[in-house]
């Protein structure tokens, strides 16, 4: 498998929508039935990543197969957390925001992980609670659960963190 991450650019709107809707079918496969309501993520936000440059597409074979946002402090939802706390408080990071990848590809989260960490040590995810999937993954790769965060439109979210030591 030969997968190419590569940032976003607006011609990948199409594909990228695709993939978002591919990743609904598997959170409601999955029982997670309110994450990413209709009409969310919206292209509006995916471009909105890619003003940023913070979109990314993940191609295999030259078709995207997967979409993720990687962007840069501060997250305005991490300003507060509650029933825990983050394992730093004080360094710059990045975030990890709406992963999607068609069902029949593999190995989307660790391609992931290994281009973000390339690029940052301090990084924070959340995931909905019912998204049983990115929990084991998220944990899988050694992130640490640090508490409860709230999105703009006031739903709860699992926050998480890891740090990696530069070599």
């Amino acid at each position: 498998m030969d997968m190419i991450i590569r940032e976003a650019i607006p011609t990948d709107m199409a594909a990228i929508m695709q993939v978002m809707d591919a990743a609904k079918g598997i959170m409601r496969q999955s029982g997670n039935m309110h994450q990413w309501g209709e009409g969310y993520p919206s292209e509006a936000v995916i471009m909105a990543d890619i003003e940023k440059h913070g979109g990314f597409v993940i191609e295999e074979n030259a078709e995207v197969v997967a979409y993720f946002a990687f962007l840069p402090s501060p997250e305005p939802t991490y300003n507060t957390i509650y029933e825990g706390k983050w394992l730093d408080d004080t360094k710059p990071y990045h975030v990890i925001h709406r992963i999607a990848s068609f069902p029949q590809v593999s190995g989307i989260f660790s391609s992931i992980m290994d281009f973000c960490f390339a690029h940052e040590t301090n990084i924070r995810i959340d995931t909905h609670r019912d998204n049983k999937i990115m929990q084991h993954n998220i944990m899988k790769h050694g992130f640490t659960y640090c508490g409860i965060i709230y999105l703009l439109s006031g739903d709860e979210r699992l926050a998480y963190q890891k740090l990696k030591q530069p070599v």
